[in-house]
């Protein structure tokens, strides 16, 4: 390859990288969001941090078509009353706007970890900013009233939100807080009045997905639902049709699943979910799942923070019961479990219901989860999570060292072996069927494989997806440190080139050179055009596009692998016979 392809491969190559970071926002911009029509009362709670948090306000988002009514979960300006229970993980807050939980405050995570100056004091927090609690009721005026509830202290961990409907209707939901993340809610709707009382369709809100701080992806957000048998998943891609290609489709407006089979729900971001598992006299007949608009940013915010979401949304699911018809005197009654709290699997694991699906491991899960508690299990035996993902690199490295050492051997003996199959090919190009044939009793007769040198990549291609996984969802690396990197489950971002706004990320960048280094020490494969030799020699720097952004620890993995995959093609190359003395069997002519 002359001077000029590789100069013309490099622009290509450069091109593609900076394209959808760099040239793609500043020559076709965002297109401004349409002015916001969900209707917001004023800010009348605050809460312990000192931050407004606007009440729960408009059902739904007025994108849908089908719930273009904008009916407000209360009417606007009316007084709120909130209580707070505390347990030793997380500070819960109760509205009676809807009687149900407003927000969770983890104490043990913060909302912005990272780069130096970026953590702040804040705590992480579920359900920020959602436009109704969790286990807010939805209906018709005789199931609902104004939505106004009374909070009564059961106990320190404890609290009764009720309201007497004018048709006799009685509504109470008891709360009480449990140790690990986990709340017991029961609700009963009784029928205190001398009539039978036809109660409509109910719905009960799950929760609401939403970026954890201002700089949060919120392409992370989901929502999954369980059924006992199979999960299925819906993020915020699927929401913008996005998934399918390249460009955007027309975007899902909302969704309504389940057979009287829901089992659990469950919204989350990239760290932290709330999930609510119905009791076995409460499991769900539908659950469904809507984009909302999230209240805006106020100017103080923006002013302090470029980066902050302008224009922020949520994901809401909903649990369905059918209609209801209580005679006098008569309750129903439903029980519910809410986890709001990390994506920890260890955690999960011991909840029932498969609730620990939500960390998303996807097909390669068994190893996403052998890879995560290898890595825990190092991390408790004092490494750091950094020298853990080494550790683990080198440990995969010793597994598939014979099968790597005989691909190489293998690769080294097929090319020395190319001047005779290229003379079989030659010979027998007119017919392909006999040149297949005799290429094969030529390799066999030298026992090399064809299968050699792609073997134990692919044996390894579950190992690296599983690690993928994993990383994307680990809450253990978020804000871990190694070198360099101040949180792991993030791009290893140093600074940022002045006026482009293209963050300096060095792992990526060094393992990068490291596939380029190892892919000049790979011997070709036997047969191929010289041209796509030399164009298979720069191909693994299309992994420096893909990967550049990706969290560092997937990247210190990569790099480290890299680096193990040159030292041991040093080592098998110097075990190997040098060129010419390779003895090649020719197959003996039939008479």
């Amino acid at each position: 390859m002359d001077r000029k392809s590789i100069l013309v491969l490099g622009a290509s190559f450069a091109l593609l990288f900076l394209w959808m970071s760099v040239l793609v926002p500043k020559i076709w911009p965002p297109t401004p969001a349409p002015p916001r029509t969900n209707i917001l009362p004023t800010v009348t709670n605050t809460l312990a941090t000192g931050t407004n948090v606007p009440s729960p306000s408009v059902l739904t988002s007025n994108t849908n078509p089908a719930v273009t009514s904008l009916v407000p979960l209360v009417a606007p300006g009316s007084p709120e009353q909130t209580e707070k229970l505390e347990s030793a993980d997380a500070i819960y807050t109760f509205t009676s706007h809807g009687g149900g939980l407003k927000l969770v405050e983890l104490k043990k995570y913060r909302e912005t970890v990272g780069r130096t100056g970026s953590t702040n004091s804040q705590p992480a927090s579920l359900n920020t900013r959602a436009l109704a609690p969790v286990l807010a009721l939805r209906g018709g005026a005789e199931l609902t009233g104004d939505n106004l509830f009374r909070l009564t202290r059961a106990s320190p961990t404890g609290l009764r939100a009720e309201k007497i409907l004018t048709n006799g209707l009685a509504l109470v939901k008891d709360f009480q807080i449990v140790s690990n993340y986990l709340v017991r809610a029961t609700v009963r709707l009784e029928n205190r009045s001398a009539q039978p009382l036809a109660l409509p369709a109910q719905s009960w809100v799950a929760g609401t997905a939403t970026p954890l701080g201002p700089r949060d992806d919120e392409m992370k957000l989901g929502i999954f639902w369980y059924d006992g048998a199979d999960l299925d998943h819906k993020d915020r891609a699927w929401f913008d049709d996005k998934s399918s290609g390249c460009s955007m489709g027309t975007p899902h407006l909302d969704f309504t699943a389940g057979s009287n089979n829901v089992v659990w729900a469950a919204m989350h971001n990239q760290f932290f979910t709330i999930a609510v598992m119905p009791g076995t006299n409460a499991i769900a007949a539908t659950v469904s799942g809507r984009r909302i608009d999230l209240p805006a940013p106020t100017k103080e915010q923006i002013a302090a923070d470029t980066k902050t979401v302008r224009d922020p949304h949520g994901l809401e699911a909903t649990l369905g019961y059918p209609a209801v018809t209580l005679a006098a005197g008569e309750a129903q009654t439903r029980e519910f479990t809410i986890y709001a709290g990390p994506k920890e699997y260890k955690r999960l694991s011991q909840l029932p219901d498969k609730l620990d699906l939500v960390m998303d491991f996807g097909f390669f899960g068994f190893f996403s989860k052998a890879l995560l508690l290898s890595m825990n299990g190092l991390h408790a035996l004092g490494l750091g999570y950094g020298l853990a993902i080494i550790a683990i690199t080198v440990i995969i490295k010793l597994v598939f060292w014979p099968l790597t050492a005989a691909s190489t051997r293998s690769m080294k003996r097929m090319q020395e072996l190319q001047p005779q199959m290229k003379a079989i090919q030659v010979k027998y190009k007119d017919d392909p069927v006999k040149m297949n044939k005799k290429t094969m009793e030529f390799m066999k007769e030298n026992k090399v494989s064809p299968l050699g040198g792609c073997l134990p990549m692919a044996l390894q291609i579950p190992v690296f997806f599983g690690f993928f996984q994993m990383i994307q969802s680990a809450i253990e690396l978020r804000g871990a440190r190694f070198l360099w990197a101040t949180d792991l489950s993030q791009s290893d971002t140093v600074f940022m080139l002045p006026g482009l706004d293209f963050p300096v990320n060095p792992l990526p960048i060094i393992m990068g050179a490291s596939m380029l280094w190892q892919a000049q020490l790979t011997p070709p494969s036997p047969g191929m055009d010289p041209m796509q030799q030399k164009l298979m020699k720069y191909m693994p720097m299309m992994f420096l596009v893909f990967l550049y952004q990706q969290p560092a620890g997937l990247t210190l993995y990569w790099t480290v692998q890299n680096i193990l995959t040159i030292a041991q093609m040093k080592l098998t190359k110097t075990k190997t016979a040098a060129p010419g003395t390779v003895t090649v069997v020719t197959p003996a002519k039939k008479k």
